[in-house]
């Protein structure tokens, strides 16, 4: 099994509760998938010299899953309170450690 983050975005139509993300999260706990995930407030960028990258302030949250595939991770985004309020889901592949 693979893992992947799930990386919100704050452009959702419609405003999201609370209860349609516990019924999400519930869903992946229930199927073996969930492994972390959380809100994210405002950060700082940092660069050992020069200027840094400005910070995403898109951003708003992350879920760590386990797929098998990449397609089986997309198939888990039905659900998503983000993703089924019209807004952006970024999901990026982990890479696997030895």
């Amino acid at each position: 099994m693979a893992e992947f983050l799930f990386l919100m975005h704050a452009d959702t139509r419609k405003p999201v509760s609370e209860d349609r993300w516990r019924k999400y999260i519930e869903t992946l706990v229930s199927m073996g998938a969930m492994r972390a995930g959380s809100a994210v407030g405002n950060g700082r960028s940092f660069r050992g010299s020069g200027r840094p990258a400005k910070v995403s302030d898109d951003i708003v949250g992350y879920l760590k899953i386990e797929a098998e595939t990449f397609d089986h991770a997309e198939t888990m985004l039905a659900g998503n309170p983000v993703f089924e309020a019209g807004g952006t889901v970024e999901i990026r592949a982990l890479p696997e450690t030895p």
